[in-house]
C-alpha cells in the first residue's frame, strides 16, 4: 500500500507542476516521448555553468563536443535534451514501446549501466514486472537517495506499458 501511494503521490506532483498541466488535462494525454521530456526536465531541472561539465538538463559534456561553459537558455536545453533522448529512443528502438522507458533511464544512468541491468535482461526474456529491478536504479555515489527513488516510480507510472 505505501508503494501505491509514492507512486500515486509521484505521479500528481509531475501532472500538477508541469507547465502543461493547465494546457492539457493530463500527462497521460501526451506522447509517451513528450511524457518522458517532461519528467526529465522535472527531476534534471536547468544546470548551471557550476555545474560544468553537466550542461542543460543533464547533458555531460563528451570530448569532441563543442559546449561552452555558460548558461544556456531553457530553449537551447530543451533542444539538446530532445536531441539526447531521442539517440536513446534509437539506441533502444528494437523494444518498442518500451524504449522509452530504457531511454529514460540511460539518460539518467548511462546505455552502458542499462545493457548490463536487470530491467534489460527481464525484458528481453519476455518478464513483463519490473517494478524491483527498476527501481532498485535509486542511489547516487553508493547510498540510496530518496530523488532518485521519485523519479523511478514516476517514470514507471508514466511510461511503462505493462
Amino acid at each position: 500500500m505505501k508503494k501505491f501511494l509514492m507512486f500515486f503521490m509521484a505521479l500528481l506532483t509531475l501532472v500538477t507542476a508541469t507547465p502543461t498541466a493547465n494546457a492539457k488535462r493530463s500527462i497521460m494525454e501526451l506522447p509517451l516521448f513528450e511524457r518522458a521530456v517532461l519528467i526529465i526536465k522535472k527531476f534534471e531541472t536547468l544546470h548551471k555553468p557550476k555545474h560544468w561539465p553537466t550542461i542543460c538538463y543533464g547533458h555531460v559534456v563528451q570530448r569532441g563536443e563543442h559546449f561552452t561553459r555558460r548558461q544556456y537558455s531553457e530553449s537551447e536545453a530543451d533542444a539538446l535534451l530532445r536531441r539526447d533522448y531521442a539517440k536513446f529512443c534509437e539506441l533502444y528502438k528494437e523494444y518498442g514501446r518500451d524504449k522509452y522507458i530504457l531511454a529514460a533511464l540511460a539518460y539518467n544512468i548511462g546505455p552502458g549501466a542499462v545493457n548490463k541491468s536487470s530491467v534489460l535482461k527481464k525484458l528481453k526474456r519476455g518478464d513483463r514486472n519490473i517494478f524491483k529491478a527498476y527501481t532498485s536504479h535509486c542511489h547516487y555515489k553508493g547510498k540510496w537517495h530518496s530523488g532518485l527513488h521519485k523519479r523511478r516510480l514516476t517514470e514507471l507510472a508514466v511510461l511503462y506499458v505493462p
